[in-house]
């Protein structure tokens, strides 16, 4: 090869990383991992059911600020924060939050019986199949995601959240007094 071919080969070389390693370094480019990686995207809707076997979905909170929160039974974390988001339910009612606990994987008995020993009042479903901890890329439980009232993820938290942490997470998409 002549030196001239050298130079064309490395001008395509080059071409092509650029064309393939530039779109990475875009502002923006770069989705938070976690459930905040969502922000900004409609909130997925999945069919699931209830821990009395109703049909449930996300669909049917279009209008509500939604707190989702994904948990199990055997996570002493979730355990830990399941009454604050009782209260936070409570406190918040009236302007539109709904809060709605996503038993991660165990059966609906189980999932029943935790939240009547925890005095739970808020919807508990069934993700029997962990469709929402895998789409929200959940890195462990709990894993917290709040939707706007148009249905579209607006924040995203891995791990337990104090109860001012859940207020000042919802109380902006919440609107007036």
């Amino acid at each position: 090869m002549n030196r001239r071919t050298l130079w064309i080969a490395a001008a395509v070389v080059l071409a092509v990383a650029l064309l393939v390693l530039l779109p990475l370094f875009r502002p923006g480019a770069v989705r938070e991992a976690g459930p905040g990686g969502l922000v900004g995207q409609a909130a997925p809707v999945f069919a699931l059911h209830d821990d009395r076997g109703n049909a449930v979905s996300l669909a049917s909170y279009r209008g509500k600020v939604v707190l989702l929160n994904l948990w199990a039974s055997w996570c002493p974390p979730c355990r830990a924060e399941m009454p604050d988001l009782q209260r936070l339910q409570t406190a918040f009612a009236s302007r539109g939050l709904v809060v709605i606990g996503v038993n991660q994987g165990e059966s609906p008995q189980r999932a029943a019986d935790f939240a009547k020993a925890l005095q739970i009042g808020f919807p508990i479903w069934i993700d029997d199949q962990q469709q929402y901890g895998r789409v929200f890329a959940a890195l462990g439980l709990p894993t917290t995601v709040v939707i706007g009232r148009d249905g579209i993820v607006r924040r995203g938290f891995d791990g337990a959240l104090t109860i001012d942490q859940m207020r000042a997470a919802v109380t902006p998409f919440l609107g007036g007094s």
